[in-house]
């Protein structure tokens, strides 16, 4: 059943994204958290359609990290949830199973290119397990994908490399978020050019 006021939109195409920084020594205070800044950061500068932020900033545990997810998608009607954190091999990297706990499906290709995109810096980019799902539930689905932890990193993810003169050389996985949010009937959502352009098939074209 749906909650009405909680997904209310303030526009037609406004989209609701929920924001988690996972880390367990930032939610206790030690530090201050750079994900969430981060990831509003670059989807301020990258979103010219209405948008509006629901942020969380939690620890390191995979049940809490499962209901966090739930919690924005079911509760607050979020179309698009980026986690950010515990996605490593150490023992309290457990983001990618909360996130497959929370999900109905996998989207696998997200963390494919994910990947690839980290593999031109650090060889080290092999032992992310960053993933996506799709979590469904009666008249609403939401988007989750897992990022990085580091600002720069995040960036680079969602935005791709460009040369000197701003050509693509590797797309960021964002140009595929916004036609990936139309197919299971979201928002229809426009980016600036100028920072990543979206990616749709010529008779998905939407205005």
């Amino acid at each position: 059943m749906k909650h009405t006021e909680a997904w209310a939109r303030s526009a037609p195409n406004e989209i609701k994204i929920g924001l988690i920084s996972i880390s367990d020594r930032a939610s206790q205070g030690v530090y201050a958290d750079q994900g969430i800044p981060a990831l509003q950061t670059w989807l301020i500068t990258a979103l010219s359609t209405p948008h509006v932020f629901h942020e969380r900033l939690i620890a390191d545990e995979r049940e809490v990290i499962t209901e966090t997810i739930v919690e924005l998608c079911d509760e607050l009607g979020c179309d698009l949830i980026l986690t950010t954190g515990g996605t490593g091999p150490a023992r309290r990297d457990v983001t990618p199973e909360a996130t497959i706990n929370a999900g109905t499906r996998e989207m696998p290709g997200f963390g494919e290119q994910m990947r690839q995109i980290s593999l031109r810096f650090v060889p080290t980019a092999i032992l992310s397990r960053q993933t996506a799902v799709l979590r469904e539930i009666e008249g609403h689905t939401a988007l989750v994908i897992n990022l990085p932890g580091q600002p720069k990193s995040i960036k680079e993810t969602l935005e791709g490399l460009k040369d000197a003169e701003g050509n693509s050389i590797v797309p960021g996985i964002f140009a595929a978020v916004p036609y990936c949010i139309e197919l299971f009937g979201g928002p229809i959502v426009q980016t600036h050019e100028s920072v990543i352009k979206v990616f749709r098939p010529k008779s998905a074209v939407k205005t």
